[in-house]
């Protein structure tokens, strides 16, 4: 496996690469993963004058909800990847948010002073730290005492179709590389209790996990081919390195799984995601 420093880097500039994608299909994602913000944001007790850090911010959420519940506050957006911070920005400026900060650091050394935060939100982060450990010693270093920490991640592929319907048929035509079981990937937290240890560690406590479920509703198989293929960076990268043809069956399989879902003249696909919150 590299070393953490050359995956900060790698994973840096794959995440400024899919900030495209990311802003066009906002309206999807943001809708498909607005229950687990929502979530996350009632473990952590928001008042008007929080101060919150949002670790793997992408393009802002849950930060900018966050922020606009606290307008006396502050809220401090960070992420490996400054394209994404900058449509976060233009994001809070659209929303005429003034009480947010960015912030281009990596998760595991963060540019704060002990206690600074009331709470830390860290929404599909964890599974792609080089090291999850340091990671969360920094997230309750930079947290006051009686503070909380939440944090989401995706449970396993099997009841994820939304993204596993993808991955599943890119596999018929890529041999994908094999995902080491320490490194960063999608389901790597999936085991129940896996964050809660490493928030234990850390010295947390009154650690609660529990599930919540999603769904991603597009218009057709068709748009759920566009929308995955330009946004969902394991997909990506496989298809990155197919010819046409290639392509073209990847799609067909995919538009022909994405077809059982079709409901009310909508493709809604259904995924599970678990929240972990402690306190300090």
């Amino acid at each position: 496996m590299s070393s953490f420093e050359e995956i900060r880097s790698a994973q840096s500039a794959a995440w400024g690469r899919l900030s495209v994608g990311w802003d066009k299909w906002d309206h999807v994602i943001r809708d498909q993963l607005s229950p687990v913000g929502t979530a996350i944001i009632e473990s952590l007790g928001i008042s008007e004058d929080h101060h919150h850090l949002d670790i793997a911010s992408g393009t802002g959420e849950p930060g900018l909800s966050i922020a606009r519940l606290s307008p006396k506050g502050r809220v401090v957006l960070t992420d490996l990847a400054p394209e994404m911070l900058a449509v976060a920005v233009r994001r809070a400026d659209a929303l005429g948010l003034s009480n947010v900060e960015t912030q281009v650091c990596s998760a595991d050394d963060l540019p704060f002073d002990d206690a600074t935060f009331d709470t830390v939100s860290v929404r599909f982060g964890y599974m792609f730290f080089p090291d999850g450990a340091k990671a969360t010693a920094e997230f309750v270093r930079v947290l006051k005492p009686g503070g909380r920490v939440c944090s989401s991640v995706w449970t396993r592929p099997e009841v994820n179709p939304w993204t596993s319907i993808m991955m599943e048929a890119i596999a018929t035509e890529v041999e994908l590389a094999p995902t080491h079981p320490d490194g960063p990937s999608m389901f790597r937290c999936a085991a129940p209790g896996y964050v809660s240890a490493l928030y234990r560690s850390a010295g947390l406590n009154d650690i609660v996990e529990w599930d919540v479920d999603i769904e991603q509703v597009t218009t057709s198989p068709e748009q759920y081919w566009e929308a995955m293929s330009e946004h969902m960076s394991t997909a990506m990268a496989a298809l990155a390195s197919v010819d046409g043809l290639t392509r073209q069956r990847i799609s067909a399989a995919v538009i022909a799984r994405a077809r059982d879902y079709e409901q009310d003249g909508k493709v809604r696909i259904p995924g599970v995601a678990r929240c972990i919150v402690g306190t300090k």
